[in-house]
């Protein structure tokens, strides 16, 4: 008889290293939209202030990862592509998502692996948020 080996993490979100490294995904994803002139038209999306996307972001991941369940707690099931019907998304505003994203991810030290299999979910779901083609 084989015993199967139990993984080193139950969720993402431990893998990830908890609320801590959530927090400094997030944070450092809004710093790097603001920062870097390659984002320019993501950050035009989110108006004047992003405390809000910050915070809703962050509550939303820590889920997503299996973690605690803030925003559903809050918000009810996320509805993402309906919540962001109003802003207009295309694939420049998908990839420039992408790309800060994995910027972040990269300059937060989430590990390989895990970055590898978020890159993939986070492209499925960016991708099916298009609500224009250009």
């Amino acid at each position: 008889m084989q015993t199967e080996e139990k993984p080193a993490f139950a969720t993402p979100f431990e893998w990830i290293g908890g609320e801590d490294k959530v927090r400094a995904l997030v944070e450092r994803f809004y710093d790097l939209m603001d920062l870097e002139p390659g984002y320019a038209a993501l950050r035009a999306a989110h108006g004047d202030s992003l405390d809000n996307a910050r915070q809703r972001l962050f509550w939303f991941l820590c889920g997503w990862l299996g973690g605690p369940s803030y925003y559903t707690d809050q918000f009810g099931h996320p509805r993402l592509r309906a919540r962001h019907m109003p802003f207009s998304i295309g694939i420049r505003e998908r990839d420039q998502w992408l790309a800060c994203m994995d910027q972040a991810m990269g300059e937060t030290g989430v590990p390989e692996d895990l970055r590898t299999r978020l890159k993939d979910s986070f492209f499925q779901t960016a991708d099916w948020m298009r609500n224009r083609g250009g």
